[in-house]
């Protein structure tokens, strides 16, 4: 690629996400009421994203050789117990996948 394809490539990268930034203070300005569905969507699509996480990570697994899937079990069981008990997303995504390399590297 040239300089002129590598600048239009970045600037329509920054323009898409100064959209995506500033497109919900436009649609929904202050003192403006959300929509029922936005507020909905708000409430489910953290969960849903979850889940769809979960679901590519054990993909690629197999159950029946070895290590038959414990990094990953025991990485998800870290995450919810410590999601649980500390209500911390952050934390509990950056010590399971801290978990995940330690294992994955020096335990299995």
């Amino acid at each position: 690629m040239n300089n002129k394809e590598i600048f239009f490539i970045v600037a329509a990268l920054a323009a898409a996400t100064v959209i995506t930034r500033f497109l919900p203070f436009v649609l929904f300005p202050k003192g403006k009421k959300v929509p029922s569905f936005v507020v909905y969507l708000g409430k489910i699509l953290p969960f849903a994203a979850i889940g769809l996480l979960v679901v590519s990570c054990f993909s690629g697994v197999s159950f029946l050789s070895y290590p038959y899937g414990l990094p990953e079990i025991i990485c998800v069981a870290a995450a919810a117990l410590i999601h649980w008990k500390k209500q911390n997303t952050l934390l509990s995504i950056g010590v399971s996948t801290a978990l995940y390399m330690v294992l994955i590297r020096f335990v299995f």
